[in-house]
């Protein structure tokens, strides 16, 4: 099923935010854990386990391969620097009640929230995403005029 919505909601005193539970089931595991990632500024999503999970470890595995076929020698640079994003971008979390989310430290100040601040959660096909409103704005903004040449290209 494909995660759809969008949904204004107020954080609490102690960084915790209410998501739907619709959305909420469908990126959680068996457990109640869900990944939480750093997306761009302003936003952060919540990936399913397992879909998290493969994904990671075949990019990873690929970058492996490329290291030890000795491709990468004049870049290790940017395998640093792709370290030291991937060190830093992902944590697993568990959702209290199934669907009330603590957003961690580190991944506040990313998003640029502020504790009773408001966050618009957003089904974004594939997982689901949390919005600091003015970054949600602009990039509603900036993408909405390519809406219809973007389903056409996609559902094509």
């Amino acid at each position: 099923m494909l995660l759809r919505g969008e949904y204004w909601r107020t954080m609490d005193d102690r960084f915790r935010l209410m998501l739907p539970s619709e959305l909420a089931e469908m990126v959680t595991d068996e457990t109640g854990d869900v990944i939480l990632a750093k997306e761009r500024a302003g936003c952060i999503s919540l990936w399913r386990p397992g879909l998290w999970q493969q994904r990671l470890e075949s990019g990873v595995a690929l970058l492996q391969q490329k290291i030890d076929a000795g491709r990468m020698e004049q870049r290790w640079g940017e395998v640093q620097r792709l370290g030291r994003l991937l060190s830093t971008r992902h944590q697993t979390v568990r959702l209290a009640n199934r669907s009330r989310l603590l957003i961690p430290e580190g991944f506040r100040g990313f998003l640029g929230c502020a504790a009773g601040g408001e966050l618009v959660v957003v089904g974004a096909v594939i997982c689901v995403e949390i919005w600091q409103p003015d970054a949600w704005h602009a990039v509603l903004r900036d993408e909405m005029p390519e809406f219809g040449q973007l389903f056409k290209h996609l559902t094509e």
